[in-house]
């Protein structure tokens, strides 16, 4: 896709090319004109003075070689004439071999003719009256040298116009790159809105951007307190059912129901069932955090309070490691990390034998998250009912199946792919990729 400044580099160098090409030709035109008009008026003198040449003599008609303007009588001088009158016709010297022909018409002739040479002629024809003959005078002049100054002036053109061109070219870019720096600014702005660095816009900005500007803060304000109010409402519904379903449960185990074991395990299975949908709802309801850039994840000071909280869970019989590059910031919402890494390491702590890893690598197209652990595994052809919605594999373990269900969900709404393979621990690798336009 073409910049904007680029394109606008290409219509200014295109007008300016077609204005400067205009301007040229209509100055050499006008200048040509003015030339051939200042001529047409001497050629018309020329034709005046020869015919004042022209004497009576006894034996008719002479022409005074002294009055006629010695360039006429040197060969080839670019100064030519021609009288016809009668019969006879008088040839200027200068023309030596070569002949001038007669124009067609009075006056100055549209075309240059070919001369001696190769020289090109301008040609003006004058119709007279002398002792009573009827002359006609053609005289012509080299209009060469005029030609030839021309194309002087056109290339000189040329080259003053290509350089102008490109100092307008270049002071244009200039003035381009300084009217789009604060859209770059913007747009600045607006990445570090995305990785959790600002809240709002920031609204010193040209006059032209700031009802833009302004727009945006405000739908990010009504977005961060629509999501709150979200957040808030499935909050309290989720303690509000909570309760409800530890009490149905507790009833499970009454008396009249104990009595009942059909309909014992047909309730125990639709609360599960209640419980498990509620869960997993609820933490696709938290994926909504997505719509508004929110704090990211600062690995060296989020994971060790984190894991922490989870040896305290699990006890010392699993050893907890993590390790990711110094400063790494991963740039998706915080809470959604956390809730991620929360059910893929609290599932391996479950499984492990002693020991569970956590490894993040930024690579230059994905952020790599891969969660190891010693425990017995999962068969390959079980991997991928493991990830459906509250499937398990033992239910000696305690949970609801859920904790990779959820992760698939966050790593969908991201566009990162999930994948679970052999770990070299021995047990079971979880690797999340999550492409690097979400990190």
């Amino acid at each position: 896709m073409i910049s904007l400044q680029r394109r606008l580099s290409i219509a200014l160098a295109g007008i300016l090319l077609v204005a400067g090409l205009l301007l040229i030709k209509s100055s050499l035109w006008l200048f040509d004109s003015a030339m051939r008009h200042y001529l047409q008026n001497d050629l018309r003198d020329e034709a005046q003075s020869l015919l004042g040449a022209v004497r009576e003599g006894h034996l008719g008609l002479l022409l005074d070689d002294r009055r006629i303007d010695p360039s006429f009588q040197r060969p080839y001088s670019g100064r030519y004439f021609r009288i016809d009158f009668a019969d006879t016709t008088w040839r200027s010297r200068s023309l030596w071999d070569a002949q001038l022909a007669v124009a067609q018409q009075p006056a100055m002739q549209p075309e240059l003719v070919d001369g001696p040479q190769q020289q090109r002629l301008l040609v003006w024809r004058g119709d007279y009256q002398r002792f009573g003959q009827s002359l006609v005078i053609t005289v012509a002049q080299d209009y060469t040298p005029v030609l030839y100054n021309l194309r002087r002036v056109q290339w000189l053109f040329a080259a003053i116009g290509g350089m102008t061109l490109l100092l307008v070219l270049c002071l244009q870019r200039w003035a381009v790159q300084r009217a789009l720096r604060p859209l770059e600014q913007v747009r600045g702005q607006v990445r570090q809105l995305q990785e959790g660095q600002r809240t709002q816009l920031h609204d010193q900005v040209p006059v032209e951007l700031l009802p833009l500007v302004q727009q945006v803060n405000d739908l990010l304000r009504q977005t961060e307190q629509s999501l709150q109010r979200s957040r808030t409402a499935l909050g309290n519904l989720g303690h509000a059912l909570k309760t409800p379903l530890a009490v149905l449960f507790n009833l499970l185990h009454r008396q009249p129901l104990a009595q009942e074991p059909m309909l014992q395990a047909e309730l125990r299975e639709h609360l599960q069932q209640i419980e498990q949908r509620m869960a997993r709802e609820l933490g696709r309801a938290r994926l909504a955090g997505d719509v508004l850039p929110g704090a990211h994840f600062d690995c060296a000071a989020e994971l060790p309070a984190f894991l922490d909280t989870l040896r305290m869970v699990h006890g010392q019989r699993v050893q907890l490691a993590w390790q990711a590059p110094q400063g790494l910031r991963v740039a998706v919402d915080r809470e959604d990390l956390l809730e991620l890494l929360g059910n893929l390491l609290d599932n391996a702590c479950k499984w492990a034998r002693q020991r569970v890893e956590l490894s993040l690598t930024p690579s230059a197209d994905a952020l790599l998250i891969c969660v190891d652990d010693d425990g017995p595994g999962i068969a390959e052809d079980k991997r991928a009912e493991v990830l459906g919605r509250g499937n398990r594999l033992d239910e000696q373990v305690a949970g609801h199946g859920l904790g990779l269900a959820i992760v698939r969900d966050i790593a969908e709404s991201w566009g990162a792919s999930l994948q679970l393979l052999d770990s070299p621990l021995g047990g079971l690798q979880v690797r999340l990729a999550i492409p690097s336009r979400r990190t």
